[in-house]
């Protein structure tokens, strides 16, 4: 066969290996129940884990960036969004309204963070000392996508987005973009993202009526972000037409192991919702003072991240991500006792660690945890009783060596410490 004709072939099987789909439902990720509603993902609990494991990476790095967390509900009144501007933008190809007992009152069910953030800012009276505010939020919205668009995890109609919204001064405003962007960077490379490209979003000049706000504040958020792009020395697309419909945005495009492209951080600055919920602050001279509000969300959402993770690595997770990182494989009952002695030691050092004591020959038990992914075997004998040892196996590469108990777990969380992929 031509080599030319081969290659888009390998492409396209290498694709089918790599579905999350497929390897979500293998490993017991997550699973879609049509008596629940298609497009609403049910999480087990190995993807619970993962979710989790993601929540407290990026829970750290938001605390160390100066960022509070805080949480809203899951439907809001219709008025808030009618204020927000997304009931008119997206209301009519959203889910319907809630109706209660109580005559003409509406509520929505979640579509945006923002609004309700807006809201938790307006709870109190700040200060030009107190900004930036950063809020964080790992929200769960609702949006009512078209069945024939629904696709895994990566296109469905409830999703949990890492949103984040930050209120300062138009003179942090650069600073506090920058500080976003950095953060957007480290956790691609925590991820194993290393190629990705950069998008300017800017409104459609043909098409103004389709934003809210006044020209005076498009225009400074514009010039903010293609100010941001020149010092930061980033080299990037701009693309006319793609901004949201309250301010510009700034758009990280990641390549995975296919050569593909996926959209996952984005950064926006918005004069226009401070304006729509009348968001103060007062300034030197106890003047009142409008906010500026940056919106971003390095992952995008949970739901959308987990799926290109898996197929980026196949379902071969880095060793801090994974639901359970090692598995004790006693090749007899008469070692089980030693097994969880190992289990009680690896457990108060955090690691995710469970025994595989069925009654099964140890080949099989290996084999099985080969096809689970699970990336680390502590296969125990007598040997390894009578020595206080462990015999380490390690996914995909087989046996690594036996090593005394402490070593071995030395060597496993020294690669848990490790945020950064290695595809093997």
């Amino acid at each position: 066969m031509d080599k030319d004709k081969l290659v888009p072939l390998l492409k396209k099987d290498s694709n089918k290996n790599r579905d999350h789909r497929k390897i979500g439902k293998k490993l017991k990720f997550f699973v879609f129940s049509d008596r629940v509603g298609t497009g609403l993902p049910l999480w087990l609990p190995r993807g619970t884990i993962l979710r989790k494991n993601l929540e407290e990476f990026l829970t750290g790095v938001q605390k160390k960036s100066g960022y509070e967390m805080v949480i809203s509900p899951h439907i809001g009144h219709k008025k808030l969004y009618v204020k927000s501007g997304h009931w008119s933008k997206y209301g009519k190809n959203h889910f319907k309204p809630i109706y209660t007992p109580r005559k003409e009152e509406e509520f929505l069910l979640k579509p945006m963070n923002c609004p309700h953030h807006c809201e938790i800012y307006r709870s109190q009276e700040w200060s030009y000392r107190d900004l930036p505010i950063r809020f964080a939020e790992f929200g769960t919205v609702y949006r009512y996508e078209q069945s024939g668009e629904l696709h895994g995890l990566t296109r469905v109609r409830c999703f949990t987005q890492d949103d984040a919204h930050i209120f300062c001064t138009y003179d942090q405003l650069l600073e506090e973009f920058k500080k976003v962007i950095n953060l957007v960077f480290y956790v691609f490379r925590s991820l194993g993202f290393f190629t990705y490209t950069v998008r300017i979003s800017l409104r459609d000049p043909k098409k103004i009526d389709d934003y809210i706000g006044s020209e005076k504040n498009w225009e400074k958020a514009e010039k903010a972000i293609l100010q941001v792009v020149k010092e930061e020395n980033i080299e990037a697309s701009v693309n006319y037409g793609d901004a949201a419909f309250y301010g510009p945005k700034l758009d990280f495009l990641i390549k995975d192991s296919l050569g593909r492209n996926w959209q996952l951080g984005t950064i926006q600055i918005d004069y226009n919702l401070p304006e729509r919920f009348d968001l103060y602050y007062k300034g030197k001279n106890n003047e009142k003072c409008r906010p500026v509000m940056i919106h971003r969300a390095p992952f995008g959402s949970l739901e959308r991240i987990i799926a290109i993770m898996i197929e980026h690595t196949e379902g071969n997770l880095p060793l801090w991500l994974v639901p359970h990182q090692a598995v004790i494989l006693p090749i007899s009952e008469k070692y089980v006792v030693y097994a969880k002695k190992i289990l009680n030691l690896m457990l108060s050092y955090n690691i995710r660690v469970f025994i595989d004591n069925r009654n099964e020959k140890i080949n099989k038990k290996i084999r099985y945890s080969e096809e689970n992914k699970i990336p680390y075997m502590i296969i125990l004998g007598n040997k390894e009783e009578k020595n206080e040892m462990m015999s380490l196996r390690r996914h995909r590469l087989g046996h690594i060596g036996i090593f005394p108990i402490s070593n071995g777990i030395e060597s496993i969380l020294n690669e848990t410490n490790l945020k950064t992929i290695k595809l093997l």
